[in-house]
């Protein structure tokens, strides 16, 4: 007689913060049937309980410690960047697995303790960069794997980007670098910062800038920065980015292999899905219109967020898969780390003036005189 399969596992999940990003997180873990989301958590208590209500959730609660007593299995963190180190070690330290809103961390020495806080408690600590689960993304991913575009060489980044003075102003945390920890880089950028990462491989050395152009008002920390980054493997990327962008361009983040083949992925209006609007291969090129004619360019918030919805479901869908499983996310907080140290050291480099060196870089085909000079080296 054929024994019965066992039934699949429930997840008990908690929400730690109800802000406008909780949404998607909502949204994600209540599309799947092996998940039960029992508690929401916010330190507005009117937020908590309106978010519950709405939600269908049983428990409301105002603390980290009362969310993680509720027997969870994930504690997804939507909480302002500078928080998320305390939920974590406390999610850590109960044993819960953690799914975390990027950027991991404001600083290096934050988000290394959080790493290894899930790795001592052999809990898994995954954070959403959703833009990888684009199709186009995984296109170019595959792309570099199977040799059509081979390893990449060359990258240009653009992230032009609008924002208004009520973006700034509508949430007390944003723009400082106390509560944000940093601005266009920090909210923004990162996401690109992580694709330029996976699709290049690891960082040797960062030369960056950043200023403040039309945001000074009311920001204190950057609404502009560029950057030259190199990588170990020889490979070289141009990155800009802004939120003094009026109407927003979107992004676009072109990748050339070392076949010669290009690929360009765009995302325009900004939170749409991302597309290929150049495929350069062989003899034939295939582009497609970066604007097209009828679109709103300046998007609300609210409408960036609910459009990555599908995509937030994907890489949730991925890291309960991963518990089920017993194998790790497809982006995990070590990953997380990479793109943090980036835009960290592009700061850096802005405030000496010197590039920021990781590693060493693997000797090209053309000597290049060395004429570095003195250099910080960025752990």
């Amino acid at each position: 007689m054929t024994s019965p399969a066992p039934a699949a596992r429930t997840f008990r999940v908690g929400i730690a913060g109800c802000g406008a990003i909780s949404r998607n997180h909502l949204e994600a873990f209540t599309a799947l049937d092996n998940v039960w989301i029992v508690g929401v958590c916010d330190v507005d208590p009117d937020r908590a309980s309106a978010t519950a209500k709405s939600w269908g959730v049983p428990h409301a609660v105002t603390s980290v410690d009362e969310l993680l007593a509720l027997d969870l299995d994930i504690v997804s963190v939507c909480t302002p960047h500078p928080t998320h180190e305390d939920v974590v070690l406390r999610a850590a330290a109960a044993g819960v697995n953690v799914l975390c809103e990027k950027p991991i961390a404001t600083t290096l020495e934050s988000a290394e303790r959080m790493v290894a806080a899930c790795e001592d408690a052999g809990v898994q600590l995954g954070v959403l960069f959703q833009r990888r689960f684009w199709p186009a993304s995984q296109k170019i991913r595959t792309a570099i794997d199977d040799g059509t575009l081979g390893k990449a060489i060359m990258a240009q980044c653009s992230v032009m980007l609008h924002r208004d003075p009520d973006y700034y102003n509508r949430d007390a945390w944003r723009g400082t670098w106390e509560n944000d920890g940093g601005g266009v880089l920090m909210s923004q950028a990162v996401h690109q910062v992580d694709l330029l990462q996976w699709y290049l491989g690891d960082v040797a050395e960062v030369y960056g800038k950043v200023n403040t152009y039309r945001h000074g008002d009311y920001i204190e920390v950057e609404d502009s920065a560029t950057a030259v980054i190199t990588f170990t493997s020889g490979a070289m990327a141009t990155l800009e980015a802004s939120t003094a962008v009026s109407p927003n361009l979107g992004i676009q983040l072109r990748i050339t292999g070392e076949t010669g083949a290009s690929a360009s992925l765009t995302e325009f209006p900004e939170g749409s899905d991302g597309r290929l609007d150049l495929w350069a291969v062989g003899e034939r090129i295939v582009v497609e219109p970066v604007h097209p004619e009828g679109v709103e360019p300046n998007v609300d918030l609210s409408v960036i967020n609910g459009q990555l919805i599908p995509f937030h479901k994907l890489q949730v869908k991925d890291f309960v898969e991963a518990l089920e499983t017993g194998t790790e996310p497809a982006i995990t907080g070590k990953d997380a780390l990479k793109s943090l140290r980036i835009l960290l050291a592009v700061y850096e480099s802005s405030r000496t003036g010197q590039p920021v060196r990781f590693a060493a870089e693997q000797p090209t085909h053309a000597a290049i005189p060395e004429l570095r000079g003195r250099e910080k080296v960025a752990r």
